[in-house]
């Protein structure tokens, strides 16, 4: 990927209409530079997972995807075994030859299944591999993960080490469910994303919604931002308020409250925000 310089970063987000300020511009050079791996935290919507997909989309490399939950192991992350074509291989040798398939064989990269790690390892062309919502699986899983964050290599016992053609910038994001393991965190940069000010969030909104009138935008963000000053359940992320105004304009209306349902998810909230009247004067 090599990116002469920051600014090169913003350009290219920008270019995929995200506007990543200098701190996570300078964070995803120096990951890219240096072949480190990336972790990105921050609340849940604040656009971590598109920093990744704004990256790859931008310069066309390739992204492959791990997305983490409770019970992920190496056969979901790394490599599993075709078992189905090892069975229909193993009869057709005995019906065939009367012989048995040699385990070397059964256990060799023709019924190798591939996944996003081992992908992203062998991918010959540029490579952004999103590791996300690393926060989701357990200790075990993350203490897997090491060795492939350190050296950018895994080993198979059936096939042995397995080295990166190229090193895949690893974009990991954790919404901070549960802190993770130092071990880990030594092996990456780290940056925090916060919520955008309403003014920055108002230019996030005009560069996805060039059609939207700017009374539109600073109104939204104006309301996510008394919304998100609230005790709520779940606070309204920058993809609730992108698709906020992109409501209204929908609708024809200016009114916030008939789209509410857009920016908040949980019963409860809407009806505290509405008996509060927190949005009123907006």
């Amino acid at each position: 990927m090599a990116f002469n310089a920051i600014e090169d970063v913003q350009q290219t987000l920008s270019s995929d209409h995200y506007l990543a300020d200098r701190a996570l511009a300078t964070s995803v050079f120096l990951a890219d530079s240096l072949s480190q791996p990336l972790l990105l935290e921050g609340e849940a919507g604040v656009g971590k997972t598109e920093v990744a997909k704004a990256l790859a989309h931008a310069t066309g490399a390739r992204l492959i995807r791990l997305q983490c939950h409770e019970g992920i192991d190496l056969h979901q992350a790394l490599y599993d075994w075709d078992y189905q074509r090892q069975l229909l291989a193993i009869r057709a040798a005995e019906a065939g030859h009367g012989g048995e398939l040699p385990e070397s064989r059964l256990f060799s990269r023709e019924f190798l299944l591939r996944r996003p790690l081992l992908e992203a390892l062998e991918e010959e062309g540029p490579v952004v591999l999103l590791i996300d919502e690393v926060d989701r699986a357990d200790d075990e899983f993350e203490a897997f993960l090491l060795e492939f964050l350190s050296d950018f290599q895994v080993t198979i016992p059936e096939l042995g080490t397995v080295e990166a053609r190229g090193h895949p910038l690893v974009i990991i994001t954790s919404n901070r469910t549960r802190e993770l393991h130092d071990a880990l965190k030594r092996r990456c940069l780290y940056h925090w994303i916060d919520y955008p000010t309403p003014e920055r969030e108002q230019d996030i909104v005009r560069a996805r919604l060039p059609d939207v009138p700017d009374e539109i935008a600073a109104r939204v963000c104006e309301a996510v931002a008394r919304l998100r000053a609230q005790e709520l359940y779940k606070l309204p992320g920058v993809g609730e308020t992108i698709n906020w105004a992109r409501a209204l304009l929908a609708l024809g209306t200016d009114d916030l409250e008939e789209a509410l349902g857009v920016a908040l998810k949980v019963r409860e909230d809407i009806d505290r925000v509405r008996e509060q009247g927190v949005l009123e004067g907006v």
